[in-house]
Parts: structure tokens; sequence; C-alpha cells
């Protein structure tokens, strides 16, 4: 029996001295303890060395995918033939088992015994050492990492991450230097600051200007169109502004230095982060655009981490505030993030918005896919994925207007013509009423009846027809019915009268009972207000005249 050794230097065929000790699993790993005691037992057939480490990869790949490489192919022609072959993988051994006619082992012995031959194996070849064989070992294992992650140096994400901060560090700077330039040089020209309203522009100017006396005689042709040159000019003849030292405009000279190098830099760092950006991730760039992918990026850690979230996580990445502001209270998450600011999203009309951002955002997840895990290096799949989305936002928008050509299903209803139909509703419209000549009334004739005057008439003699015809009927009843209805309204009212002469003798009784109390309760206050008025002395009689007369005046 043969055994099938691979290696980082290359294959290894030992041949099994005694094929009865694989009977005892348990006593072949002391048979491997010592160097001697392995050469009694194992003894080395052919070695096949690896030439370079892009062969050991390839031959390894082809190992960890259960096939042969072409190198082990005729390494085994040459050497197993006739023999049965004890492997390490069952698959493999199937398949040279297929393709090379070899009979091929797996199984718990041999496993046992790789694993002592693997122990020892550099005391059984001789000529290579520990020293050797670490190096290989080393190297082939960041060759089969790099070959698994699809590692390449044109595609770190790390230059991206660092570009697009910046960036955004320059904006910020830009800005509040341009802001300062324009403080400090408006207590000299105030009015420059609303005749050139972009930032470089204004710092070019007054670069080249200095005191505003200048500008009559200076040409502004190269950086102010025709009528801003005019009317700085203008301007600065009937400045209000403060008059400046020669000192201060050497500093604001400098400092207008500084708003132009930093704007000529932040120039170069986008063409690099556009180039970076069509290397890096193509796809995703065609989808979305340079900024809005490196912002992606960057907010992801890598696009390796951001080829891992779905479709609905980059929809929303950069508006992480809102949505967990939105799931404590309660209202409505957010429909976008900081893919809000792709140019397929800024087309869409504001009740578009959302579907063009969840539509955007499953497209991105599958571009950052292909572009981190992918082999191919062009953007085709984005440009066909931003044609997609741009076809589905036309129809869209487009949708209102085809419902109104036709019907949902076949060909559009042909309709009569009617000039009393609304367009787009079922109902008529009533028709127009037309002035009644027959209305008017003159001297010496009688007013004619309109048309609704007599509809009116009409009604009314049908109305009285129906009462004279109830009537009529009311009186044909028989006698008889009258007679009963009479008879029995005598008995009820028989049965009444002794209850309801209760009723009003109880009434009656309390009724003198209130009024006799009423009559003693007004002779009490009669008898106390005689009794005052005699006790009264003359001096209250006159105080209480007094009163009543101011209170009638």
């Amino acid at each position: 029996m043969l055994i099938l050794v691979e290696t980082p230097a290359g294959f290894a065929v030992f041949k099994l001295k005694d094929e009865g000790k694989l009977a005892n699993i348990e006593d072949l790993a002391k048979e491997f303890e010592t160097a001697e005691s392995a050469r009694k037992i194992v003894k080395l057939k052919a070695f096949d060395k690896f030439d370079n480490t892009s062969e050991a990869l390839e031959a390894v790949v082809k190992l960890h995918e259960g096939t042969p490489s072409k190198g082990l192919r005729k390494f085994l022609k040459a050497n197993c033939e006739g023999e049965t072959l004890a492997v390490a993988d069952s698959k493999l051994g199937n398949v040279i088992k297929e393709k090379l006619k070899i009979d091929c082992v797996h199984n718990n012995a041999v496993m046992e015994l790789l694993r002592g031959v693997r122990s020892q194996f550099t005391e059984l070849l001789s000529g290579l050492g520990d020293h050797d064989m670490a190096p290989m070992r080393l190297g082939l294992s960041h060759s089969l990492a790099r070959y698994k992650l699809k590692f390449s140096s044109d595609k770190v994400d790390t230059m991206i991450i660092q570009a697009i901060g910046l960036l955004d560090d320059l904006d910020k700077e830009l800005n509040t230097y341009a802001m300062r330039v324009r403080e400090w040089y408006g207590w000299h020209f105030p009015e420059l600051a609303k005749i050139i309203s972009d930032n470089i522009l204004y710092a070019k100017s007054v670069k080249l200007m200095g005191n505003r006396i200048n500008a009559a005689k200076l040409d502004f042709s190269e950086i102010l169109a025709e009528e801003i040159e005019a009317d700085l000019k203008e301007a600065a003849v009937i400045s209000m502004g403060t008059e400046v030292s020669d000192l201060d405009l050497l500093h604001i000279r400098e400092l207008c230095d500084q708003v132009l190098s930093l704007s000529e830099y932040r120039a170069q760092l986008y063409d690099y982060l556009k180039s970076r950006m069509n290397t890096v991730a193509p796809n995703l760039t065609a989808l979305v655009g340079e900024l809005v992918g490196a912002r992606l990026i960057s907010h992801g850690g890598c696009l390796l981490n951001l080829s891992k979230q779905p479709g609905s996580t980059v929809q929303i990445l950069g508006a992480e505030k809102a949505l967990f502001r939105a799931l404590k209270t309660k209202h409505a998450t957010p429909k976008y993030g900081l893919i809000y600011h792709a140019s397929v999203v800024g087309q869409a009309a504001p009740k578009h918005k959302g579907k063009m951002s969840r539509s955007l955002a499953a497209k991105s997840a599958l571009a950052i896919r292909f572009d981190a895990l992918g082999d191919g290096q062009d953007n085709t799949m984005g440009l066909e994925h931003r044609a997609k989305l741009e076809a589905r936002l036309r129809n869209l928008e487009g949708k209102d207007l085809g419902r109104l050509s036709g019907s949902a299903k076949g060909k559009p209803k042909i309709e009569v013509y009617d000039k009393d139909k609304k367009k787009g509703s079922g109902g008529l419209i009533t028709p127009a009423k037309t002035y009644n000549t027959a209305a008017d009334s003159l001297l010496g004739q009688k007013p004619a009846k309109s048309e609704d005057g007599e509809e009116s008439s009409k009604k009314k003699d049908k109305k009285k027809k129906k009462k004279v015809e109830s009537e009529e009927e009311a009186e044909k009843e028989e006698p008889s019915k009258k007679k009963k209805k009479k008879v029995e309204e005598e008995e009820e009212a028989e049965k009444e009268e002794p209850s309801k002469k209760k009723k009003k003798k109880k009434a009656e009784a309390e009724t003198e009972v209130v009024e006799v109390a009423k009559e003693e309760k007004k002779n009490k206050k009669k008898r106390k207000h005689e009794e005052e008025e005699t006790t009264e002395t003359p001096a209250k009689k006159k105080d209480k005249k007094e009163k009543k007369k101011k209170n009638k005046d």
C-alpha cells in the first residue's frame, strides 16, 4: 500500500512496509514516537517538489476543490500504477479512481497513519528540515488567503475612506477661511460682498486689487465678467468703507493665498478620489456617483463590511439617529440616508423619492457585492442597473398619464358623443335654462304661464283629486263601525270617571293647605313691620327719608 502526503514543499508517496499494523489503530501513534520506529513502518518512494509558489497555490486550490492538478496526475501515473493508494480526502480518492484507475482507500486507520507520517516528515525526508518547511508553509498560507479573499493591492478602500474624510474637512476649512476674508476685507470695501457671491472669485479679486483705489486702473477680465467688473469699479469709487493700512492688506492677501491653495488642492483630491472609486468600486460609482459611494464605504467601515449589509440597511445608512428616534417615539421611520444625495433620487418627484431610494438601495447592494467579491473590473453591471432605475422613474412619473389613455384591459371603449355629458364623469350636465319671455307681464295683457308654473298647477290638481277620493271613501264606511267606536269610547269614559274624581279631590285639598300657609306668612310679615315702625326713633325715620331721596336722585 502507498500513502499520498501533501506538503507545502510538494507531493510525497510513502510505501507501507507492514499492512498488518493498520489493524491496531491505537498502537499506530506509539510507532511514530521516534524517527527510527517510523522508518521501520514506512519508506519514501517518490517526491515531487513545487517549482514556485504559484504552482503550489494552484495545486492546493485544486485539492480544496477535490480534484488533482496536472502535476499530481503525472506524478501518480508514474509511481502508483497497480497499487492501492491511501488518501486523506474521500472526494479526491473517488476522482483519482475514476480518471486514473487507481484504487484508493480512506478510513480511520489511514488518517492515523497520515498523522504519524506528518509528525516525522522532516526525518523521513532527507535534505529538508523544519527551518525550510516553516517559510514555505507561511508563504503558501498567505497566498491561499489572498486567493480566497480575492485580495488586490489596487482594491484598497482605506485610501477612499481617508480621502473622503479629508475632502469634508477641506470644505469646512474653505468656508471658514472664505468667510474670514469677507469679514476682514468688508471693513475696507463692504459693497464687494454683494457684487461677487463666489468665494474663490472674491479671494482672487481681493488679491489682485488690494486697496479699492486701485480698482479703476486694474483689468479684471480674466477673473470676472464684464458686467460684474463694471459694477465693481463703480462701487469702488463711492464705497463707504474705512481706510486700511498696507500691513493689513498684506495679511489679507496672504489669507487669500491660503484660500486659493486649499481650493486647488481640493480639486486635485477630488480627481484622485474619482480615480480610486472607479478602480475599487466601479459599479457602485456608476449607480450613485463618486462622493455618495465614498461616503457609503466610509460609513460602513470598508467595502467588504458594506457588502455584507442588506439593501434595507444601505437605504437608511447615515440616518441612524432619525431611525432610533422614530422607533422610540413610534413614528414613521426614515426612507433614505446618504443615498438621498444620489442623482437618481434627486431627479424623482417628492412623492416618488421613497420608492426610488428603495430601488436604488437594492441595486446598490448588488453592485457593492459584485465590486467587493467579484473578479470583473468594468462597470457594465452598474450602467445596466442605472438604466433600469431611470426607466422605472419614467414609468412612475408617466403612470398617471398612461391610465387616462384608456381602460386597464384591452382597447379603450368607444362611446357615443353626447354634448351634455361631462368629461371624466358619468353624470349628465343639466341643460342651461333659457330666458322665458312669456313670464314678462305687459299692460293690457294677461301674464303667460311658464312651463314651471304649468307643472306646479298640474301637481296641485293631482293632490286635490287624491284628497277628494279619500274623503269619499271615508263617507262610504259602514255606519255600524262608527256606532261601535262610540260605544267603546263611552265605556272607557265611565271606567275613568271614579279615578278622576278622587284625583281632583286630592288636588283641591292640597291647594287649600298651600293658600292657608301663604296667608299666615303674610300676616307675620305685617306684624313685624308694624312693631319696627312703633319702636323706631324720629332720627332713624329722618335718615330713611334722606336715603330714599338720594336713591331717587
